[in-house]
């Protein structure tokens, strides 16, 4: 794991087939684990790491929480995550940030409404991973 940098947190619908497939897809592009660590949303860590208030207010889906403890989320937070993958994700980040959010978050908003429908609902609230890539799951 990289010394200097601590890592990001995803907190993740775990009730979500495809909250799981993105936080697989995301947990493999980070073998060592210098990016991201993982959490599902009403876990423990988040009770514990996210206020009362800022819960209210966020979606059921994807949670960004930044080193400095700021949140994002819905098509900033899969957009952010993507371009801490690598060269070629982080063009497309980049590309999707040509769209303005309003129009990505309307995007973002119709694939969620659909996923249940699209993505099978997972037996647990962790994705199925290799063991070396469990450790960085949090409750």
């Amino acid at each position: 794991m990289n010394g200097d940098a601590v890592p990001e947190r995803i907190f993740y619908d775990g009730q979500c087939g495809l909250c799981h497939h993105a936080v697989s897809f995301a947990a493999k592009r980070d073998p060592d684990g210098s990016r991201f660590r993982f959490a599902p949303l009403g876990g423990e860590t988040f009770e514990r790491e996210i206020p009362p208030a800022e819960r209210a207010r966020l979606p059921d889906s994807l949670v960004l929480q930044k080193r400095g403890g700021g949140l994002v989320f819905r098509s900033d937070a899969a957009l952010h995550i993507m371009s801490r993958l690598g060269p070629g994700w982080r063009f497309l980040a980049a590309l999707g940030r040509l769209l303005p959010r309003f129009l990505r978050d309307r995007a973002y908003d119709l694939v969620a409404r659909w996923r249940s429908r699209l993505f099978a609902r997972p037996d647990g609230t962790c994705p199925i991973l290799p063991p070396e890539l469990r450790r960085r799951f949090e409750p």
